[in-house]
């Protein structure tokens, strides 16, 4: 494929904001002037450490030391080329990118095809969904509540009951069979390639960030010998275990929600239902239980929550539901939210619910949510006769394991006294029995030191933290001085900048990070700070990120500004005293009328005129 070129990569990245990319992925809250943070999306985490700064264009996790700019998030987010990551962008901004064969060039690679080919599938569903062969669809739909105008919000549509329809319209906009056989699609059997999906209607499932990547169907015919619902297979842009549908649509509510909830569904027309309703931030799985890779999800929407926020599971109350929502909860990895049950009294879902009892039942069954462990301990006593001492033992033993699966010390003593209360037992007794259940701490989930090559390459060596520099004044200076370089060098004086930056710095690895800012010709376009953070040699590449990243103490902008500039005219006058301090040793050792001796009083004179003008300005 031809190369885009270097001008419009630069363009299309100095016209993108990474805050808004990001932020489609993270929850993203001040982090100090200037600066982003949230929960990082590349490694598990309960306090935020990932950090994202909008005006450089980057962002940089002080947890496992991801770093880059929006091209490389893109990548590692979305598994896509760096020219899919370019082109993605441009698309998003209205951008016409050109190559170097002088044109520009259609969008032909891999994951981007299986992007095109989702969203022009959706839009042939929809398409149908008007046409008179989805009268059993529309009629659906409409026994269920839902009108034209929910349909076009959710972006409802229809399979029709023919062979090959999809297959046709889509080859004919240019999409090859392979590819729509990559994107989940179409099947093929005996009698050759035809659509997965027929004689449904049709949910697309979208992504976080809004783009179509697989669809559900449920059957709609007596004579489709196919199961009740049919999703998307795995592909390489669609992955169950990580899909949740509505989030695309809810995530703005979840994060702006006081305190932030999340409402887990069990179905596409339960999500319909309840934001219909006015519950905008229902969520359901796609074809699978609820597990820990959608947690750590919808803890990076929800962001740093702790227990003010919010997750309460609707469903029917079946043993299933509630052993696969425990067994998520049980995961070292589970939310720091607060997990709630709210089961309708006869046991609707929302979508009967709403059709029976109105939207306010809907927001009603929301209010009389239960704590998770309360409803599941609830549970298991319901299958016990309390009545006799058998029973009680009974059921203490089998909600036991329950309480033992509460991580936290201060909400296990509190349900330790709840399940006395329930038995009417001694709580020592329930409380050794819980002992006994327990299985053990959790893991810590503090990230491990993340190993990197060293400068040759070969064994690895230990990467470099701010944390780990040695905390004197030379170095702090130098520290501080980079730190206000690569944050706001642009605005610094370039001739000021690059006196500074003339001298040696005297630790490792911030000479490293220095010798690479040293190199960038021109600090005033865009992405200059990023380039000299990736130029930055192994293992000290991760301490220039975080130089990049860290909040530089300053009350605005001009104040970081100031500073900035103020610490490169402190290096300045410690080169010049450096400088001076040499040439008075030497002074001593040359004779005062040789033309050696006459050379350094020059030059200490020199450097007194320079020293007054940088202390002075």
């Amino acid at each position: 494929m031809p190369r885009i070129l270097q001008a419009d990569i630069d363009e299309v990245k100095s016209r993108t904001n990474i805050a808004d990319i990001v932020g489609e992925r993270v929850a993203l809250k001040s982090a100090g002037v200037g600066s982003l943070k949230g929960l990082c999306p590349f490694h598990d985490e309960k306090s935020p450490s990932f950090h994202v700064r909008p005006q450089v264009g980057f962002y940089h996790c002080f947890g496992c030391g991801a770093s880059g700019d929006v091209y490389s998030f893109l990548r590692e987010m979305d598994h896509v080329s760096f020219t899919e990551a370019v082109e993605r962008l441009a698309g998003r901004i209205g951008y016409s990118l050109h190559y170097e064969d002088g044109g520009a060039a259609p969008e032909t690679s891999g994951r981007s095809r299986l992007y095109a080919a989702n969203t022009a599938a959706g839009e042939f569903f929809r398409s149908q969904l008007l046409t008179p062969d989805a009268e059993a669809a529309r009629a659906f739909l409409g026994q269920r509540g839902f009108d034209a105008g929910a349909a076009a919000h959710f972006g409802v549509g229809f399979a029709p009951r023919g062979w090959d329809g999809m297959l046709k319209a889509l080859t004919a906009q240019g999409f090859t069979r392979d590819e729509l056989s990559a994107a989940g699609l179409v099947s093929t059997g005996q009698r050759g390639v035809y659509d997965r999906f027929r004689g449904r209607v049709v949910w697309p499932i979208r992504d976080v960030t809004g783009q179509t990547i697989g669809f559900g169907a449920r059957k709609l015919f007596d004579d489709d010998q196919g199961p009740k619902y049919l999703n998307t297979p795995e592909t390489p842009i669609y992955k169950k275990a990580q899909v949740l549908y509505g989030l695309d649509l809810a995530k703005r509510d979840i994060a702006r929600g006081d305190p932030r909830r999340v409402v887990v569904v069990e179905g596409y027309t339960d999500v319909m239902a309840c934001h219909l309703a006015g519950v905008t931030t229902a969520i359901a799985t796609c074809g699978t239980a609820f597990g820990t890779e959608h947690i750590k999800v919808l803890r990076r929407v929800m962001g740093d929550v702790s227990a003010s926020g919010e997750v309460v599971f609707t469903f029917d109350g079946d043993e299933a539901g509630q052993k696969a929502a425990l067994r998520a909860f049980s995961e070292d990895s589970r939310f720091t939210a607060q997990t709630f049950v709210a089961v309708a009294p006869d046991g609707l879902d929302p979508c009967d619910l709403r059709l029976q009892r109105g939207d306010a039942a809907v927001r009603g069954l929301i209010d009389m949510k239960v704590p998770m462990f309360e409803f599941a301990i609830d549970r298991k006593l319901a299958g016990f006769d309390l009545s006799t001492v058998e029973g009680q033992v009974g059921a203490l033993r089998a909600a036991a394991p329950i309480v033992a699966e509460i991580r936290d010390e201060l909400l296990r003593p509190g349900y330790e006294r709840v399940l006395a209360r329930r038995l009417g037992m001694d709580p020592t007794a329930v409380h050794a029995e819980v002992r006994r259940a327990s299985r053990g701490g959790a893991a810590s989930s503090r990230p491990e030191p993340v190993p990197t090559p060293d400068a040759g390459g070969d064994a690895p060596a230990t990467r470099v933290r701010i944390a780990d520099l040695p905390r004197t004044a030379d170095v702090m200076l130098e520290r501080d001085a980079l730190m206000g370089v690569l944050q706001y060098g642009h605005r610094v004086d370039a001739a000021l900048l690059g006196r500074a930056l003339a001298e040696q710095f005297r630790h490792p690895g911030l000479e490293a990070v220095r010798e690479a800012v040293a190199s960038i010709e021109d600090r005033s376009r865009v992405g200059w700070a990023t380039e000299a953070a990736d130029a930055v040699r192994e293992p000290y590449r991760g301490l220039a990120g975080e130089l990049l990243m860290s909040p530089f103490p300053a009350r605005d902008d001009e104040g970081a500004v100031a500073s900035a500039t103020d610490l490169c005219r402190r290096l300045i006058l410690r080169s010049i005293d450096r400088e001076k301090n040499e040439l008075l040793g030497a002074v001593q050792r040359v004779p005062a009328d040789s033309d050696g001796g006459r050379a350094l009083r020059m030059r200490l004179r020199d450097l007194d005129i320079e020293r007054l003008r940088f202390a002075e300005s």
